[in-house]
């Protein structure tokens, strides 16, 4: 019978890839991305007597990885300060910029699958306020309910609609300069 060690040793070896990967694509950077996964084989070590093998032991990863993200995006949006409009609209309040209101041509559907797409998005997304980039990834990239969104950051479901709503138009604001006006 293996020790609780070696089943660890095993479990780092086979899975620490696949969380990496995921941890990468709804974390900001990288390093966070580690430190998450080297919080994940911690939780599992320390909770290695509960784990009763009634899943596969990487879904039992991957359920420890999202709690992990989530008290990760929980403790970060509720520590970002607040989020100016500037960018959209003028002291008065109305937009600042026709040009948001634009509606974009139909483009090619494999756009995804274009590598300078994607670092264009990335670097769009990285743009966004905090606020806003928090349930952004949690909802698009996650693909987590509005309603769990709205219960794991503590805000109302009409407040998660506005965050995304501005945030689809700072997205598109900045994906119309750097890639689709280039």
């Amino acid at each position: 019978m293996k020790s609780n060690r070696d089943f660890l040793i095993e479990m780092i070896d086979q899975y620490t890839t696949s969380l990496l990967q995921r941890a990468r694509f709804i974390l900001p950077n990288s390093e966070d991305a580690e430190d998450m996964v080297q919080d994940v084989f911690i939780v599992a070590f320390e909770g290695i007597e509960n784990y009763k093998g009634n899943s596969n032991i990487k879904t039992w990863l991957m359920g420890i990885l999202s709690h992990k993200v989530a008290d990760y995006y929980r403790k970060k949006y509720k520590a970002t300060g607040n989020i100016s409009l500037d960018t959209f609209f003028d002291e008065s309040g109305s937009w600042k910029s026709d040009s948001i209101l634009k509606t974009w041509e139909e483009t090619d559907e494999s756009l995804l699958n274009d590598g300078q797409f994607k670092k264009t998005l990335e670097h769009c997304l990285n743009k966004l306020p905090e606020k806003w980039s928090i349930p952004v990834k949690m909802y698009y990239l996650e693909e987590k309910k509005s309603e769990l969104i709205s219960q794991e950051l503590n805000i109302t479901t009409t407040n998660l609609w506005k965050i995304l709503q501005r945030s689809r138009l700072q997205l598109r604001e900045c994906l119309d300069t750097k890639w689709f006006n280039q």
